[in-house]
């Protein structure tokens, strides 16, 4: 078996995905204060086609040299946008009819491989700081609450790492 070089991969251009049709999935990005994790979650969002990013809070905007050391040009090609209060934007969403989810661990919360999404509807997933979570406030409004499963010794994974399990299986869910 070979290793591919960049250029048999076919990946779209930025104005390719641009124009490329969208999964039906949104990143809300509630008070990540590193960078870092900002833009692996862009990388990841493109990775996955999601329509858009909303950057809420404290968390920081493109562009930033450390946002773009992980993102690797992601900020140029996924829709993103600023919104100061998470809580009012989940409303907003949730009056165009757009189902959300915090991903959290919380009461009677929905365990991610329990979850399926119906392909008609456009998700809304949000993901919290990296000590505190997603708020309390964000987490009452959400229409569910996605926990992933593990079974080791900790209790949380870092922000990057959960938005690229579950951007995966919400992707996996509504495309295939």
């Amino acid at each position: 078996m070979r290793k591919l070089k960049n250029s048999e991969l076919n990946r779209l251009s930025v104005d390719e995905f641009k124009s490329s049709e969208k999964t039906s999935l949104i990143v809300i990005l509630d008070n990540i204060r590193s960078l870092n994790n900002i833009g692996s979650v862009f990388r990841t969002s493109d990775a996955f086609l999601i329509e858009k990013i909303y950057l809420c809070g404290i968390t920081a905007k493109p562009p930033h040299k450390d946002i773009h050391r992980t993102a690797l040009g992601a900020t140029d090609s996924v829709v993103w946008e600023y919104c100061e209060d998470t809580l009012a934007l989940v409303k907003e969403l949730q009056e165009n009819d757009v189902k959300v989810a915090a991903i959290e661990q919380a009461e009677n919360a929905m365990m991610l491989n329990e979850f399926q999404p119906e392909k008609q509807h456009t998700y809304a997933l949000v993901f919290g700081n990296e000590v505190k979570g997603v708020q309390q406030e964000v987490v009452s409004a959400s229409d569910y609450v996605l926990e992933i499963p593990q079974f080791g010794t900790k209790h949380s994974l870092n922000i990057s790492v959960s938005a690229g399990v579950v951007l995966w299986d919400v992707f996996r869910k509504l495309r295939f």
